[in-house]
């Protein structure tokens, strides 16, 4: 039997979305992380963080530096990024094992004041995330691979970049506001036939969702 487009079977013979490869690291990110429903704001802040490092990059070129990340970003305390300055900053332009961009850089610092701040007016930031999840009528009828390779962006995650870059956020453009969604679970987008999809579905529907 044909193996629908946007699939591919792993070694154990279960189906999956495509876009892992069957890298070890990388399958285990898609079964074990992409996706789930997510409300620690420490998660919400480190993944939003990183999809700006992505920018212009592979996501799996993140992953396998993501523990470097965490190390040089005092695993992504937003407090603690309050207090690096400018030195560190060059001291982080000097580190190979992340991303060495400037700009990228003191993006995290900024955002980092600005998600206290988000934190103060919501109580979380999973409050604030989460008041931008998608309605059911917004999302496409069938989550397949031809859905998917069109949801770049979406209505949902061009008012999320909106706003944040509103409150002073930068690199957080809505394809990679989307990005977050998909990751973080504000959206199922395993597509139809994954193993994983019913899983997800069923975490979502007994998640509860972060309020103000």
């Amino acid at each position: 039997m044909e193996i629908p487009k946007g699939l591919i079977r792993g070694a154990d013979g279960l189906l999956r979305c495509w876009w892992h490869g069957n890298d070890p690291e990388y399958l285990e990110y898609h079964d074990c992380e992409w996706g789930r429903p997510i409300s620690d704001d420490g998660r919400l802040f480190e993944k939003i963080c990183l999809e700006g490092f992505q920018a212009g990059l592979s996501w799996l070129t993140i992953l396998r530096k993501r523990e470097n990340f965490r190390a040089a970003f005092a695993n992504f305390e937003m407090k603690e990024l309050t207090g690096f300055g400018a030195e560190k900053v060059e001291e982080l332009l000097l580190n190979k094992g992340i991303i060495r961009h400037r700009k990228k850089i003191e993006s995290t610092l900024n955002n980092a004041h600005k998600a206290l701040k988000i934190i103060e007016e919501f109580g979380s930031l999973a409050a604030y995330f989460w008041s931008f999840e998608p309605h059911k009528e917004s999302r496409p009828a069938v989550v397949d691979h031809v859905a998917l390779r069109k949801l770049t962006k979406t209505p949902a995650s061009i008012r999320l970049s909106k706003d944040l870059k509103k409150r002073g956020w930068s690199f957080v453009g809505p394809t990679t506001a989307y990005a977050f969604m998909q990751a973080m679970g504000l959206v199922n987008d395993h597509i139809e036939g994954c193993y994983i999809r019913p899983e997800i579905e069923a975490a979502r529907k007994v998640f509860v969702r972060p309020t103000p």
